[in-house]
């Protein structure tokens, strides 16, 4: 292992965990917050990353694409809060596990009736298309890095969201105390149509983003929804500073993991999480 490889891999590293944080904040959000176990999570990812292929296929425009997807992941979001997931919020949590299971077999199925059952691909936007030398002898794809920017900013715009502004509060607010934030005033049920919009669009730009570097294939948010859970119970429920930390740890885990220790790739992001919640059982910062 020379150190341009392993600059190489921290690299992959940091931009994987910093993609797992979009989609981790949404679930952390709709799970901490308005206490619903979405299973359906990553089928939103899918969703985005389909969307992404089908519009940049009809526009001929990956950023094109992208501004139209997520106003339509962001609107699917809220009708699924509107029409399934609003008469679950005082249920037992088995109802909303069934209901968005459910969820996750129309989902994947509608995907393979739209865009069947071949494994697809987004082109890489040609003004990214390209390396660049970090080193003498040291290059990485442009895209990537533009990912890696991109989803610093959005960790950094809603960290600035939940911490200062009124909107923040009131979220903050709902996670504490539901019911007393209902009884001052605040329309908590337009709330929580809001936040679970966002988590969704979130999930779903992550895999618009994710496109031009991995193969689009049906039930591809499945595995990418167990990691995310991980991360949500390692950096403690409801917390977006957890998830941050969380989805980084997890990102270099999974990066460096099959090198260093092939023989436990499978399942050593479950020993992390194990060994956080034997010193913390409540996560990082429950």
């Amino acid at each position: 292992m020379d150190p341009v490889f392993i600059a190489i891999q921290l690299l992959n590293g940091l931009q994987y965990g910093l993609l797992l944080f979009l989609i981790a904040s949404g679930l952390t959000l709709i799970f901490g917050i308005m206490g619903i176990i979405n299973l359906a999570h990553g089928a939103m990812y899918m969703i985005g990353a389909y969307l992404a292929y089908d519009l940049t296929l009809r526009t001929g425009s990956f950023w094109l694409a992208l501004l139209l997807a997520v106003p339509v992941a962001v609107v699917l979001g809220l009708l699924i809060e509107r029409l399934f997931l609003g008469t679950l919020y005082r249920r037992d949590h088995l109802y909303q596990v069934l209901l968005t299971f459910g969820l996750i077999l129309v989902l994947n199925e509608a995907q393979r009736i739209i865009w069947g059952s071949d494994v697809l691909s987004v082109p890489v936007p040609a003004s990214l298309n390209g390396n660049i030398a970090l080193t003498g002898n040291l290059q990485y794809p442009v895209y990537r890095l533009f990912v890696a920017a991109i989803c610093l900013l959005v960790a950094g715009g809603i960290y600035w969201i939940i911490r200062h502004t009124r909107l923040g509060i009131v979220i903050r607010a709902g996670a504490v105390n539901r019911d007393m934030v209902e009884g001052l005033g605040i329309d908590v049920r337009t709330l929580f149509t809001l936040i679970f919009s966002i988590g969704v669009g979130l999930a779903a730009f992550a895999g618009m983003l994710s496109a031009p570097m991995t193969s689009l294939y049906p039930g591809m948010g499945d595995n990418i929804l167990i990691t995310c859970f991980v991360i949500v119970v390692i950096g403690g429920i409801g917390s977006i500073k957890g998830a941050f930390l969380g989805s980084l740890l997890i990102g270099q885990a999974a990066t460096f993991g099959p090198v260093l220790l092939p023989a436990l790739a499978s399942v050593i992001i479950y020993l992390i999480m194990a060994a956080v919640l034997i010193i913390k059982p409540r996560g990082l910062f429950a």
